[in-house]
């Protein structure tokens, strides 16, 4: 049967509580200290086995302001709003090819992600592989700024 009550209620009564001599559990003193005391002491061995990056500088920061950060767009959304940046005159529809220059939008990169309908022009400061190829793949054309 499984144990109804806890331990702790059978032990209440005892002087030592499971603990053997009543020194044992006094303190902390039976732990070695409290807390990471010792780690560079009689806690080493501790320490070099189940705990090696305790201490020292570890990895590595970049400056931010050599992150480049792009704001990225993808080509499914180009694609979907082409007729509405039009209308808004965010683009220009030259026969039936219309030019999307991403910078006006605010966006710095072109990605590869969804599929054309139409054939587009793109000008933007970068594009991935798979856009570029996407692009061409459906007589558009990617023009890099």
């Amino acid at each position: 049967m499984i144990r109804k009550t806890r331990k702790i209620r059978k032990l209440r009564g005892s002087r030592s509580i499971g603990g053997g001599c009543t020194k044992k559990r006094r303190g902390a003193g039976h732990r070695g200290g409290r807390g990471k005391a010792g780690g560079h002491k009689h806690m080493w061995s501790w320490v070099v086995k189940f705990d090696p990056d305790r201490y020292g500088k570890h990895g590595f920061k970049r400056p931010q302001k050599t992150i480049n950060k792009f704001r990225t767009v993808n080509l499914d959304y180009l694609d979907e709003n082409a007729e509405k940046l039009v209308e808004m005159e965010l683009a220009q529809k030259e026969g039936d090819t219309i030019i999307i220059d991403v910078t006006k939008l605010g966006y710095d990169k072109v990605l590869g992600n969804g599929n054309l309908s139409r054939s587009l022009t793109i000008k933007a400061p970068h594009f991935s592989a798979g856009a570029i190829r996407k692009i061409e793949d459906n007589g558009g054309e990617a023009i890099s700024l």
